[in-house]
């Protein structure tokens, strides 16, 4: 029975390695990537409620960012300029990541499967709430590169330019709050951060 082997499925994103065509001070995986982002998202939407007045269903939301990279568990984590690299690059490697979310799906026990294939599948997710996500991954990718950078790693000086110029895009006011009270602090050292 396939649907028993969902969770260690699951499990296996730990050992797939993110930013494999850049060379990292801090080697990381999807899982904690994963992580990252549901802990994002759940500030995102929490600056969101409490400082702009916004209503956000906080706690869906991190449960999509959970799942929001499910499908690398076969596919992999594909490198932004590889994915990106022309319109029919992408189109493929989408259509890849979306025979792999259902093959994945495939392995969820018939009785659990309405609950996981709004989390897992592209078209069943909530669009507005993959909204916060979406940012949350971004701002994880921009962070990564300025903790690397600050370790004196060059190789994510240009990314992080990028990757903040997306995130500050996405013009969300809940970006640009955690980017102004919480991202500095990304770039101390733990003496700085205690002092």
């Amino acid at each position: 029975m396939t649907g028993e082997h969902f969770y260690a499925y699951m499990y296996r994103l730990r050992l797939i390695q993110r930013w494999v065509l850049m060379r990292s001070a801090v080697p990381e995986n999807v899982a904690e990537h994963s992580y990252q982002v549901a802990l994002l998202t759940h500030a995102l939407c929490t600056i969101a409620r409490e400082v702009f007045g916004t209503d956000v269903d906080t706690g869906q939301a991190v449960v999509l960012a959970l799942f929001h990279d499910a499908e690398e568990v076969m596919t992999g984590d594909i490198p932004s300029p590889v994915k990106h690299h022309n319109p029919g690059m992408l189109r493929s490697i989408r259509e890849i990541e979306s025979l792999a979310a259902n093959n994945l799906l495939g392995m969820v026990p018939e009785a659990l499967v309405s609950a996981y294939r709004p989390l897992i599948t592209g078209p069943e997710r909530d669009a507005d709430l993959m909204r916060w996500v979406k940012a949350a991954d971004a701002l994880d990718a921009y962070l990564k590169c300025a903790m690397e950078y600050a370790a004196g790693n060059r190789e994510f000086a240009v990314a992080e330019k990028q990757l903040e110029a997306k995130a500050r895009g996405m013009r969300m006011p809940e970006v640009d709050y955690f980017l102004e009270h919480f991202a500095p602090s990304f770039r101390m050292t733990l003496d700085e951060l205690t002092e």
